[in-house]
């Protein structure tokens, strides 16, 4: 199984112990998440994204200072924009919030239900998936020769077949230096992939 398979099975898992939604920021640096997935009631996603809320979050705040689970009801940082309230007028009545990795690289999430509290067990389930999907997504150190070369030819504005040309293989070569090399950084797309790469200075 790809890394890319095995983040979106834990990411279906997710939404399965989540009935109301969840927000999950992947290796968060520089308060840009790698990857960042979010299921909640999209009009609270967007008035959370309009008003600013990341930035007075208390479970973001949490996040950042702490690593490990906790309710939201046992949640003890200020909460000034009372976005926890206002969150539950979109069905996020109960949640969790789970934080882990190091500083320079966290990945915080938050889980909701509209019906009653998370279980230790199901706080449980969710903290192991988030530990292993911050781990399978990683970023790499590195990415081989050939596939900095194709992703370095492409955003050079080359075509596909010009690129293959200049360094003496078949298209179909390329593109299958080019797919290894989104597989690797875990994107969809050859553009994201070459964002991606410079990003993390491996191109």
């Amino acid at each position: 199984m790809t890394k890319a398979k095995g983040l979106e099975l834990g990411l279906a898992k997710l939404t399965v112990l989540s009935p109301a939604g969840y927000a999950l920021g992947l290796h968060i640096r520089f308060a840009s998440a790698q990857i960042m997935v979010q299921t909640y009631d999209p009009r609270w996603i967007e008035m959370y994204t309009s008003r600013g809320y990341m930035m007075c979050d208390p479970l973001v705040s949490w996040g950042f200072g702490t690593e490990g689970a906790i309710r939201w009801s046992e949640l003890e940082y200020p909460d000034p924009h009372n976005v926890l309230a206002q969150a539950a007028e979109f069905g996020l009545q109960f949640g969790i919030a789970v934080s882990h990795g190091p500083t320079s690289s966290r990945t915080i999430g938050g889980f909701a239900r509209s019906d009653r509290e998370f279980s230790d067990i199901e706080i449980e389930a969710i903290t192991e998936l988030v530990r292993i999907l911050h781990r399978e997504s990683t970023p790499p150190e590195s990415l081989s020769g050939p596939q900095i070369e194709a992703l370095r030819l492409i955003s050079k504005g080359f075509r596909y077949s010009e690129a293959a040309q200049r360094i003496g293989i078949s298209e179909s070569a390329l593109k299958a230096r080019l797919r290894t090399a989104r597989e690797r950084l875990l994107c969809r797309t050859t553009v994201e992939a070459i964002q991606r790469a410079i990003e993390y200075k491996l191109l």
